[in-house]
């Protein structure tokens, strides 16, 4: 989980526990401090091709529910992409 609003991550706090004991999937908190030193470092190596998204699907804006789906069974081994076009 990244981001949410506060009462988001503090149920996912409380409940990740348990979560990760009757879900089959292991659930735990990170914190991390944004710096300006850190985010032109992330730009460099974007803009060098050292970092990319995987991408495992596209899915047109008409079948976002099926792509929530998708992500919701655990198929994607990457991110699923919904496209909005004009």
């Amino acid at each position: 989980m990244a981001g949410g609003s506060m009462a988001q991550i503090f149920q996912a706090m409380l409940l990740g526990s348990l979560m990760s004991e009757t879900g089959g999937k292991t659930m735990s908190g990170v914190s991390a401090k944004r710096s300006q030193k850190d985010l032109a470092l992330l730009k460099d190596l974007v803009e060098a091709g050292k970092v990319f998204p995987v991408i495992d699907r596209r899915y047109p804006l008409r079948e976002a529910a099926e792509a929530l789906r998708y992500l919701g069974e655990g198929h994607a081994r990457g991110k699923v992409v919904i496209v909005v076009e004009h």
